[in-house]
């Protein structure tokens, strides 16, 4: 490594070209995928991994797919094939090699200079519409073991070679997959994206200087380990356990106790997250990998410390995450199947870690989130009347809220699922249904529904869709069905996920919220979220906050005066003697 040092500003500078490297595969990818869970729902990361396999640049990536993963899929990567050469690229979706479940594809390209030095990898994830599953869904909670559930898995296989397709891994996919021209479509941005950042890197490293570079990211990460130190030392030293749980489905009666053990250690300045004491993996498709135990963990504990820290290899040395071989929240044995590992207990854990941070103190830690995937979000697949027939399969994103209560803020009504950050996209209602023969009857948000407190969760939402014409089957893993997002510190629970059919003579089926259900034109799907969870108190609310809430429609006047103790009308107008003597009693 050279002797370069940069000063403060040289460092912001530098991090900012990084960023753009990564936002320029971005917009790579959003602008060439074909499938709308990718181009229109931007389910999808890139990042930017160092010669030693540390996560160095994320700019805006989905948190359950890059804050642990990259890192372990670069190791396995370059283990397997040694000898790698300029013009390689691998597919990687193994969730027992590293990646978060077998519907994310990731492509990683190793960066090479001219000289043959190994400088970077980078990783670019896309949540494909369709993987090969036994049923026409990426998210499929009921697979009893990784051949239940069906996909193709590639454990780092070579898919370039000299910058050009390895064709019998094209063929295979295209042979499996169920729209196998929009899935190749995505697998060409994919490719697209992560060659676009390595000629991006190679001219950074002409421009500036390899061992500048170099510096760079010892610099970067130190840098970034500071400041999470910093936000450590300022926490009570404390050991807390909380527990919530995944709910129940057939073969899982009382559903699945989820339990996360943080110590903080301000002295030392580390925060130790223990998932080891959660049950053994199960024959579902609900067992998280070793990249989603690791990241939801490390989520709930940076939603915890507020803005401004880096999440890079350089803080993440501060979290201390333990895990065990064979655990729902660990590391999993094939065959498990780990499914929906980016979402279920993966959320679980998240909320725990960000609930139990809140017991440290007020101002700290968050309520938890509502959960996913409901039905408003579901797998859409059959055959398009519009074009010939063909098949389509595709995740909708609609209506999905979940946004908790935090100290400082009411929850976010677009987070989607805690996991995303609020980094994945809602659908246009008008795009969807011009990519697809779905017609959306109704997308609004439901009072009354988020967790009440000191700063409200988000409430949930409806939204109801069907087919135009031909049979239409979707597909939906509705957590928070039964057991519904938690508040901290006080603060009520959100509302509970539902899931109805609508059939032709318009009354309601309710459905399971593990499943889905075909449809014929004129039948439809209710499908509502579930609301995020509140902080604090609701009677230590703002009353006006109150009463804006319900001249803006998301609380009832009832839900005014007997959850938060304000006395109001419909348009917001305070009754307040009512509402002191309310509140005093």
């Amino acid at each position: 490594m050279g002797q370069t040092k940069h000063s403060g500003a040289r460092l912001a500078v530098i991090h900012a070209r990084f960023e753009a490297i990564v936002r320029k595969m971005t917009n790579t990818l959003f602008r060439t995928a074909r499938s709308g869970v990718i181009n229109t729902g931007r389910d999808f990361s890139c990042c930017i991994v160092t010669a030693h396999n540390d996560l160095l640049v994320t700019a805006e990536s989905l948190p359950i797919h890059v804050m642990s993963g990259p890192d372990l899929m670069a190791k396995i990567m370059r283990e397997l094939s040694p000898d790698l050469k300029a013009g390689d690229a691998f597919l990687n979706n193994s969730p027992y090699h590293g990646n978060s479940h077998a519907g994310d594809h990731s492509l990683l390209v190793p960066v090479i200079d001219a000289g043959g030095t190994y400088r970077f990898t980078v990783v670019v994830k896309a949540h494909v519409a369709d993987c090969g599953n036994s049923v026409p869904s990426t998210l499929y909670a009921n697979a009893t073991d990784v051949y239940n559930e069906g996909a193709l898995i590639f454990p780092s296989v070579q898919v370039q070679r000299d910058y050009k397709d390895c064709e019998d891994i094209i063929r295979m996919c295209k042979m499996r997959i169920r729209a196998p021209e929009q899935w190749y479509g995505d697998q060409l941005g994919l490719v697209g994206a992560a060659r676009v950042g390595e000629r991006e890197l190679l001219a950074l490293g002409d421009e500036l200087g390899w061992d500048s570079l170099d510096a760079f990211e010892s610099q970067w990460l130190d840098y970034s380990e500071l400041r999470i130190r910093g936000a450590i030392a300022k926490l009570p030293a404390s050991t807390v356990t909380v527990a919530n749980a995944h709910d129940p489905m057939p073969g899982l009666d009382e559903g699945i106790p989820i339990k996360a053990i943080v110590t903080v250690d301000p002295a030392e300045e580390i925060v130790t997250v223990d998932l080891t004491n959660n049950p053994d993996c199960v024959p579902f498709g609900l067992n998280l990998t070793e990249a989603t135990a690791t990241t939801a963990a490390m989520v709930g504990v940076f939603n915890s410390l507020g803005p401004g820290i880096p999440a890079n290899a350089g803080s993440f040395r501060r979290i201390n995450v333990k895990l065990r071989e064979n655990c729902i929240a660990g590391i999993p044995r094939h065959p498990a199947s780990c499914s929906t590992a980016t979402t279920g207990v993966a959320d679980r854990v998240t909320n725990a870690v960000q609930r139990a941070m809140a017991e440290l103190g007020d101002g700290i830690g968050m309520a938890e989130c509502g959960l996913a995937i409901p039905a408003t979000a579901a797998f859409i697949s059959g055959t398009d009347p519009r074009r010939d027939n063909n098949p389509y399969v595709n995740m909708i994103t609609l209506g999905q809220t979940g946004g908790a209560g935090t100290p400082w803020s009411d929850g976010w009504l677009t987070i989607a699922h805690v996991g995303n950050g609020g980094l994945v996209m809602r659908d246009s209602t008008e795009i969807d249904e011009l990519m697809y023969p779905i017609r959306i009857y109704t997308d609004r948000i439901i009072r009354d529904t988020a967790g009440p407190g000191r700063y409200r969760g988000a409430p949930a939402a409806e939204v109801e869709w069907g087919p135009t014409s031909n049979a239409m089957e979707g597909i939906w893993s509705s957590d928070g069905s039964t057991f519904p997002a938690q508040g901290a510190r006080g603060g009520g629970s959100g509302a509970t996920a539902k899931q109805f059919k609508r059939n032709l003579d318009g009354s309601l089926t309710p459905l399971d919220a593990f499943g889905g259900t075909k449809l014929q034109a004129g039948e439809s799907v209710v499908g509502i979220s579930s609301g995020g969870g509140g902080y604090g108190s609701p009677l230590e609310r703002d009353p006006a906050r109150v009463a804006l809430d319900v001249s803006e429609g998301w609380v009832s006047v009832e839900q005014a005066k007997d959850v938060y103790g304000v006395v109001c009308d419909l348009d917001g107008n305070i009754d307040e003697p009512g509402t002191s003597a309310l509140r005093a009693a």
